[in-house]
């Protein structure tokens, strides 16, 4: 199907949508299948191969214990972290997985092999799942990439996928795969892009079922905020990160009683590290388009909620209204990236990442306070631009460092863009689409080391301990 968005925005767990949620949702389908097959009750024996940067970056991602609990049939939009800490435990306790929730087998994190200089042809996010009969016989086997975003490709379907997405997105009202196209709806329908997109979405929902659907999705971006500033104490993982974000909101709340302007970056700040470091705990997220930059984007709502001209006398009607508006038009620029290049670190850098949250993010607050197609093409160009070659070296594999601190850099830096833009009129010498060409072949040029492999740069050169 083409890409909605509700494929950007999605519910899952942390620290990361390509490492954890991806892979989770890989092992629940392989699950599925089994079932369906027949073959679950002669299963005797599992093999989970993991590859490239998922074998490199595994346990700092929670990639291990997400196989786990999809193998178990669990998904990573409907299980709470409660559920998870619960599996997880009992799986430990037990040294057994319920595979699919019905047959017992001895199984668990350090049964994996991990191959992390084999890099497959298609993506360097792969796994292959195995399973064999009591006479080793191979029963079923599987091989899936996790792409970035939470999305996930089969092997051997991928020409298949594609073909099938092409011809989705011709079935679309006003189809678009390049911010020229989309352009091009806007100037010949007087449409602004939400509402191209909004008329994309109503192809298979109802526009209150689009509504409904996006304020859900906002408010478990308000849910995870909530959940993070209750936290203190250290992050998971052994960096001995510290959260921030209960003593920061603390300090917000006795020096900004009155939500003076003047205190914008700093409420931004502060929802940019609380949703990742929920996220950085395995919390409940909204990936946006990635667990890794989930608080970008929320963290420009916010100030769009309660920063942006004339948001103070706003009623909830306008409020919703605008949460509406500003992710029908973030996921908009969402689809061109995914079209175009790539929202996955381990393939294009962080720049498909937090890159990508951030020029989504600006053309999303653009529109919220009025900009033309135009000034909101151009907000999303300012942004990307200005994240071009932007590397992914986490510390010990960790969603934690530079991560946390990147997403509240870059959600400022998504609020100037939109700025620059609105005082523009439309106009600019880059396109969009020539910045997202330049960040899929920056992406491709990029050394290994510096794409979610824990190999490079401030992985390498920040002692841990």
């Amino acid at each position: 199907m083409a890409v909605g968005v509700f494929d950007l925005f999605s519910i899952g767990i942390g620290p990361s949508s390509s490492h954890t949620v991806g892979p989770m949702r890989a092992a629940a389908v392989f699950a599925e299948e089994l079932k369906a097959f027949g073959d679950l009750q002669q299963v005797a024996g599992l093999r989970v191969d993991l590859y490239g940067s998922l074998a490199a970056t595994g346990h700092g991602h929670g990639t291990m214990t997400a196989i786990l609990l999809g193998l178990e049939g669990l998904h990573p939009e409907l299980i709470l972290p409660d559920e998870v800490e619960e599996r997880l435990a009992a799986i430990a306790e037990t040294g057994t997985l319920q595979l699919a929730g019905a047959v017992s087998l001895p199984y668990g994190v350090t049964d994996m092999v991990l191959r992390p200089l084999t890099i497959l042809p298609r993506h360097t996010n792969g796994m292959t799942f195995t399973v064999t009969g009591s006479d080793g016989e191979v029963l079923h086997t599987a091989t899936f990439f996790s792409v970035g975003g939470g999305f996930i490709v089969r092997e051997g379907e991928e020409v298949a996928a594609q073909q099938e997405l092409e011809e989705s997105r011709k079935e679309l009202p006003l189809p678009f795969r390049t911010s020229a196209e989309l352009m091009d709806h806007c100037r010949k329908t007087s449409l602004s892009i939400s509402e191209v997109m909004r008329i994309n979405e109503e192809d298979s929902r109802t526009e209150e079922e689009i509504r409904d659907g996006l304020l859900h999705i906002y408010s478990v971006m308000e849910g995870c905020v909530a959940v993070s500033l209750k936290r203190e104490g250290l992050l998971p993982g052994g960096l001995k990160v510290r959260r921030r974000a209960p003593d920061w909101h603390d300090r917000l709340l006795k020096e900004d009683k009155d939500r003076d302007p003047k205190y914008w970056q700093e409420w931004v700040n502060l929802i940019a590290l609380a949703v990742n470091e929920e996220n950085a705990s395995g919390g409940r997220v909204v990936t946006a388009p990635t667990n890794g930059a989930a608080g970008i984007i929320p963290a420009v709502l916010y100030y769009a909620l309660h920063f942006a001209p004339g948001m103070d006398q706003a009623t909830q009607q306008d409020r919703d209204d605008a949460v509406v508006k500003f992710l029908l038009t973030a996921a908009a620029i969402g689809v061109l990236y995914k079209e175009q290049a790539s929202i996955s670190g381990a393939e294009v850098g962080c720049q498909g990442e937090v890159g990508s949250a951030s020029s989504m993010a600006a053309a999303g607050l653009a529109e919220v306070m009025g900009g033309t197609p135009q000034q909101v093409e151009n907000a999303a160009e300012i942004a990307m631009e200005h994240n071009l070659g932007l590397t992914c070296d986490p510390i010990g594999g960790l969603v934690q460092i530079p991560c946390i601190e990147r997403n509240a850099i870059a959600a400022a830096k998504a609020i100037n863009a939109a700025k620059m833009a609105l005082w523009g009129d439309g106009s600019h010498r880059v396109s969009l689409d020539e910045v997202i060409v330049t960040m899929r072949e920056t992406g491709r040029d990029m050394s290994s080391k510096y794409k979610e492999t824990a190999m490079g740069g401030l992985a390498v050169n920040v002692v841990e301990c």
